[in-house]
Order: C-alpha cells, then structure tokens, then sequence
C-alpha cells in the first residue's frame, strides 16, 4: 500500500519537473527572440540617423564653399585713405568714375562724410597706393570659400604621458672680465722737478689695464684692477743713453667690499704700485728711481660709494678710509731721501688717512674723461695725485689720448720754481683695443 503511494508521488514530481523545464525553455527563447529583434530594430533605426547626420555635413560644406565676400566694402575696413571716386561723384563728375552701384554710391557717400567732419583721420591717399602697387581697383569676382572634408581622419599619434626631460643646472658666475689696451705716439712734457726723471720729448707708450671683478648681487664685492703702463724716448740731446723711460708704471688696486647700505659697502682697500725700469735724465748718469725703488703699499679700511647716473654715462666710486697704512720700500739707499726715508734704511712705514676716486665719464660718443685722484695724509705730511686722461675716439681701433697728471707731494725736496707741485702731461694718437 505504502510502495504503491510512493510510485505515485514520484512519478508526479517528475512530471512537475519536466514541465517546469520546458516553461523555462520557451521563456529563454522568448528571450533571445526579443534581443535579436532589438538590436535589428536599432541598427536599421540608425542607418537614417547616420545619413542624416552625412547630409548636413554635406549642406554645411555646401553652405559654406558658397559663402561669398563682397570685396566693395573693403575701403570701409582698410586703413582710412582719400580715394578719387567720393570727391569726384560729389562735384559731379561721373565721367571719372564708374556710376550705377548703389552699395559702391553708399561707400562713397560714407567715405565723403568723414573726408568732410574728419580729415585728420586720413593717413593715405589713393595716389600713393598706386604707386606702390597694392590699389585694388576693381573687384567683381566673388570670393569663394574653398573647405573640403575629409574622408578619413588621420590617427592620432599615441604618445607617452609621461615625456623625460633633461634638466641642466648652470652654476651661476659672478665674476665679470675687461680690459683695455693701447699704443700711442705721443708729445710729452715735464716739469723740471719731476720725481721719476725724464723730459720733454716725442715718444711712445703703451698702456695696459686688466679688471676682474667679483659681485654676487646681494652684499659681496671684490674688485682688482691691474694697471701697466710703459714708455720709451728718445732724445738728440742725451749722448748717454739711447732710451729712456718717460711712463712707467705697475699699479694694483684690490677692494673688498660688504654692501652697508644701498650704494655704500664697508671696504677694505689694497694700492700696491712700482716700476719696470730706471728713471733717467738726459745726459745725466744719475737713477732717480727704479723697480722697487720706490715700492708703495697702502692698506685702508673705510667706506667705498658707487657712484652711477641715471644714464649710465658717469660710473666709478669712492673710496674713503679714515684708518690707512703706508708702507714704503726703496731697494737703492741712494733714493732714500727722494722717497722720504731717513737714516740707513730701506723701508718706511706711517698711518694716516686716504681718499681715491675713480670716474668715467662718457660726454658723448666719441670723448671719455676718466680720472683718478689719490689723496693720503699723515697729518703731517700730505702726497696728492691726479691723472685726467681725455680719449678721443676717431675710429673703433683709433683714439687720441690727453694725459694731464699734477702731483703734490712736501715729503720730497722743495723746489725754487714748482714748490712742492709736480706736473707731467703728454698727447699722443695711436692704436686701442678694449673689450
């Protein structure tokens, strides 16, 4: 009884599972039906979309290649210019001008109402269009746009996001080089006393003057000027020596400077100078001086100004130093007492107080003043130089140079004429190189 209760619920729940299956069946074939049938409906719904979208592509290419410009208002848009039509219709004669346009007779018309209310607008002419060749007289072609497409667009070059660059560091460099160089033919003239020797005479020199500067645009500065200078002479009246030294000179001035306050820098300044050879006189066996006789080192601390205009035409600075050291050294003992130095020895030393001062100034583009002025004391002796030299450029390797060169100095002996005064000048006309 139980077995055959149990065959039967079996056999019914087969069936439900069959049927179960063959609902789910149909219904995934319902499925597919109606996704297939979508996406047949859309893409046939699209291809009307796509050529719609191709011809108003086509009728804005249309559109535009048809698009013309009409060129009979382009003297409303050019530079303002007095055309001969305008002033021509105005007084009646149309045989100049072609007649019958209205856009033309209404461009005329405008351009006459400004020639009238404002002339000083116009900057031109139709004269001196003409005559350069640019009037464009007539212009009844339309211009025509010619924009193609394209049938197919150029790929796009794939490119890294992320591109390396090499990156360079450049040390900066604070140092800045010049120099100056030149050979000069020059007249000179010295007074009798003068305290290296030498006289007037035709002669020539050359002058050397290197610089080397330190500045690193916040507070430092170091600046170093080598000067050389060294001339030669000669003399029918000297039978003792073929040549003579009438300018020599080595000189070396060192600044080191921290910035005070705008242009002012506290400074430490060195001045170290001699010469090349022996100072002579004609026909005199006598050396008034010589290389390291004297040998002049001076050491001031102080405060150094930088002096520069607006235009840049006046440079230089000042330096003053309330606290100096002077020392002296004279290699010959017989030159002692030219040099200031008493008794049996070689060397001299005293404080005191010094002022130097260099400028250029450029008057113009062909004369240069630059001076210096050298001022030291002890407070009981007292040593001034100045040296002016006016240049005179004739061409970029000639100049002519004026070399005036007063000097004070009561250390040495006195002289009847010239006191304690010195003076040397000299002109000359040679060779220059600057850079």
């Amino acid at each position: 009884m139980y077995i055959v209760k149990l065959r039967y619920i079996a056999i019914l729940f087969f069936a439900v599972a069959l049927s179960l299956e063959a609902s789910a069946q149909r219904r995934m074939r319902r499925v597919n039906k109606v996704d297939t049938l979508s996406l047949v409906r859309a893409y046939i719904d699209s291809i009307p979309l796509l050529q719609a979208r191709i011809d108003s592509l086509v009728r804005a290419n249309d559109s535009l290649t048809a698009v013309k410009s009409d060129g009979r208002y382009y003297r409303l848009f050019a530079p303002l210019t007095f055309y001969h039509s305008p002033a021509a219709k105005a007084f009646g004669s149309f045989d100049a001008v072609d007649g019958g346009d209205d856009v033309v007779d209404a461009v005329d018309a405008a351009l006459l109402s400004v020639y009238i209310d404002k002339p000083w607008l116009v900057k031109s002419n139709e004269s001196k269009l003409k005559k350069t060749g640019t009037l464009l007289t007539d212009i009844d072609t339309p211009i025509r746009q010619e924009i193609k497409l394209a049938d197919k667009a150029d790929y796009l070059i794939d490119e890294p996001d992320g591109v390396p660059v090499g990156v360079m560091i450049k040390k900066p460099n604070f140092w800045t080089f010049s120099g100056e160089q030149n050979l000069q033919f020059m007249q000179n003239y010295l007074s009798e006393n003068w305290y290296k020797g030498g006289e007037s005479n035709y002669s020539l020199v050359a002058n050397v003057v290197l610089n080397a500067n330190y500045n690193n645009k916040q507070r430092l500065k170091f600046d170093n000027k080598l000067e050389l200078k060294l001339g030669f002479q000669t003399s029918r009246s000297d039978t003792l020596h073929k040549f003579k030294a009438n300018s020599d000179l080595i000189r070396y001035t060192g600044k080191l400077g921290i910035q005070a306050v705008n242009r002012w820098y506290y400074t430490l300044q060195v001045l170290a100078y001699t010469q090349f050879t022996q100072g002579l006189k004609a026909n005199d066996k006598k050396v008034y001086s010589d290389f390291m006789s004297p040998f002049t080192l001076n050491i001031g601390v102080g405060m150094d100004y930088t002096v520069e205009t607006k235009n840049k035409r006046l440079k230089g600075n000042v330096n003053m130093s309330v606290l100096s050291f002077n020392f002296k050294y004279v290699d010959r003992k017989s030159l002692n007492s030219r040099n200031g130095i008493t008794g049996n020895h070689h060397t001299g030393e005293d404080f005191g107080s010094q002022l130097t001062t260099n400028l250029t100034w450029t008057i113009n583009d062909m004369i240069r003043w630059q001076t210096r002025l050298y001022c030291f004391t002890t407070y009981k002796r007292y040593l001034m130089e100045w040296e002016n030299t006016f240049t005179l450029k004739v061409s970029k390797y000639i100049s002519a140079n004026i070399f005036i060169y007063p000097r004070f100095d009561d250390s040495t002996k006195r002289d009847d004429d010239w006191n304690y005064w010195q003076f040397k000048e000299y002109s000359s006309l040679g060779f220059s190189y600057s850079f």
